[in-house]
């Protein structure tokens, strides 16, 4: 473990901590360079960035399909794969040098259970995940029409948010219902390795003939 690295981090990888150093390294430098990450973000990756994904990881059941919608650098994804290398991952970025950074840094990293796909999560095949996930991509009822169409039925989108989630719950619940979501529940997580614990929404895709 490196000085810069937070305590959190060996609690939350593990033996894979390497990993999560290495995919640091790459945030600090090669994303920083391209423009994926704000200058002012460097100092606070494993804080606000890395360890704040990671610890999604708790809501997740083993070895599922997972896809995480609108990826940018990599988050949630890559952090969720390297604590997680029993879940399947797909990366959905729709830009070039997003994707193609992602293509770089999953390959230098090897981390065999990562795809990245270069598209929009509308145009993905429909019900062929059992979880998506995403971090600030939309609005909730707007993340709900992208997230649930992707998810089997039974599967859930669990989405990071912000402190505003219930408001947004809320507001755009028709939405939600109209892409088949039910059983929406707030939740939090980290609690142990973060100062601040990440805020998870889980919905639901309503099950044929529930």
């Amino acid at each position: 473990m490196s000085d810069t690295t937070p305590a959190a981090a060996a609690e939350v990888f593990g033996e894979r901590l390497p990993l999560a150093e290495a995919y640091h390294r790459s945030l600090a430098t090669t994303a920083a360079e391209r423009g994926f990450i704000g200058p002012k973000e460097v100092d606070r990756l494993w804080e606000r960035h890395i360890l704040n994904c990671a610890v999604i990881a708790e809501a997740f059941e083993p070895g599922l399909k997972v896809a995480d919608i609108g990826s940018g650098a990599g988050l949630p994804g890559i952090p969720l794969a390297i604590a997680r290398p029993d879940l399947s991952i797909t990366l959905i970025e729709p830009l070039l040098k997003r994707s193609t950074y992602l293509g770089e840094v999953i390959a230098e990293l090897g981390l065999d259970n990562v795809t990245v796909v270069r598209g929009r999560a509308e145009e993905q095949p429909k019900a062929a995940f059992d979880a998506v996930t995403s971090r600030a991509v939309a609005p909730l009822g707007k993340l709900a029409g992208l997230s649930i169409p992707l998810l089997q039925g039974g599967g859930y989108m669990i989405a990071m948010k912000g402190e505003s989630v219930a408001e947004e719950l809320e507001r755009d619940q028709k939405e939600i219902a109209k892409a088949g979501g039910v059983d929406a529940e707030i939740l939090t997580v980290g609690a142990s390795a973060l100062e601040q614990p990440t805020t998870l929404i889980r919905i639901q895709r309503k099950k044929k003939g529930a």
